[in-house]
């Protein structure tokens, strides 16, 4: 089946679509052997929870949750610096999504606590609304705080040429965007050196919004130099369910390529427009520690010189200081695909989505989230079948 020529979002949820489909997989998928695969992005974690499509696949077929939800992998040292500022500086406004005021700190506070504390703390849903608060405030120093892969950056990068333009010089940026090649990258690496924390993979089911940005060729080092297969999926049930389709059918004719899905949004080279913004106003950080993978080498975005006005890491002085996770929370590796979210002892017990002690709790995106919203349901009617433990 192909989904060419599909034009509405019903169309990608048909129930006899989805069957037909997953009768392909179980008849494609060899007696014998395994698939494993990791869907790196926080929407096709969701997805995958959200449509039940575990269920629709063999036992031999293993989806494994992967690092691309934004505010998982940001480390507690940069929300730390964000509280920081917001409770020195009465006369600072510190903005962010609202994931971001959730996800929890050190000494038990997360930025919406912060809030209940004084600190002037609030949520936007744009960049833009951000710039737009500063200019309605010239007196207050207006923070925001960026997070996301490529798809939210060029946004951020639109707001910065714009409060230059206007000259908005109460407004600034502390930039965590992060790059999601160089993170595969890091995963496939440690998974070759056969350390026992990183899981063997057979193929990657490539990000959806990331990509329309950047294109399919970044992944090409994947398969060139990984020698790991790379299908890049819409968000859709039956987007998925035709890329794991197409990842089993690389495994089984030992191909190796980069191949596209997502055709009716995702091209070879990308928006050029939005990389041209990025790169005009962002430039790559020589290090970035992500959560569950650690420091990666030009693996995130800072603010380049040009722009040091509006980047408040400079503005404000501050530093990122590096915080261990909570010793019992199993979110960093549950983002390197080694555990799931049910191995972890405080998983919907006392870290849920109201009370998260993790990262992973917090998103929709975050496979934590995403699997007490649906999965830990099959995983009690699947322990009810089996007479095994959920």
């Amino acid at each position: 089946m192909s989904t060419t020529g599909m034009r509405y979002v019903d169309e990608f949820r048909n129930p006899q679509l989805a069957a037909g489909l997953a009768r392909a997989i179980a008849h494609a998928a060899r007696p014998g052997r395994n698939y494993a695969f990791m869907e790196f992005c926080g929407g096709h974690t969701h997805a995958i929870s959200r449509y039940g499509i575990t269920d629709l696949l063999p036992a031999n077929v293993h989806m494994i949750h992967g690092p691309g939800c934004p505010v998982c992998v940001l480390p507690i040292g940069r929300i730390d610096m964000a509280i920081g500022l917001a409770q020195a500086r009465p006369d600072v406004i510190l903005c962010s999504y609202g994931d971001c005021l959730r996800v929890p700190a050190s000494a038990g506070l997360s930025l919406h606590k912060a809030r209940a504390r004084g600190a002037d703390v609030r949520m936007v849903y744009s960049a833009a609304d951000a710039l737009s608060l500063a200019q309605r405030e010239p007196r207050r120093e207006v923070v925001f705080f960026a997070i996301g892969f490529e798809t939210t950056t060029p946004p951020t990068a639109v707001v910065i040429e714009q409060a230059r333009a206007l000259g908005v010089d109460n407004f600034s940026v502390i930039c965590n965007h992060v790059l999601t090649p160089p993170a595969i990258d890091a995963l496939l690496g440690a998974a070759a050196t056969g350390r026992d924390d990183a899981p063997h993979l057979d193929g990657i089911l490539g990000p959806a919004h990331v990509s329309t940005v950047i294109g399919s060729a970044p992944y090409d080092f994947v398969a060139e130099h990984h020698h790991t297969p790379v299908v890049i999926a819409g968000f859709e049930p039956l987007d998925v369910m035709q890329a794991i389709l197409m990842l089993i059918r690389q495994v089984n004719e030992g191909r190796v390529a980069v191949e596209n899905e997502f055709t009716r949004a995702v091209s070879l080279t990308g928006n050029r427009k939005a990389q041209a913004l990025v790169e005009g106003v962002f430039e790559r950080r020589e290090a970035f520690a992500w959560r569950g993978l650690g420091s990666l080498p030009h693996s995130a975005l800072r603010i380049r010189p040009a722009f040091a006005r509006w980047d408040a890491e400079l503005k404000f002085a501050l530093e990122d200081r590096p915080v261990p996770d909570h010793k019992a929370c199993e979110c960093a590796a549950i983002l390197r695909g080694a555990k799931r979210p049910s191995d972890c002892a405080l998983f919907a017990t006392v870290c849920t989505p109201q009370t998260p002690l993790g990262a992973c709790m917090v998103s929709a995106e975050g496979a934590c989230a995403a699997h007490f919203s649906y999965g830990r349901f099959r995983d009690r009617e699947r322990a009810a079948t089996t007479g095994t433990q959920p």
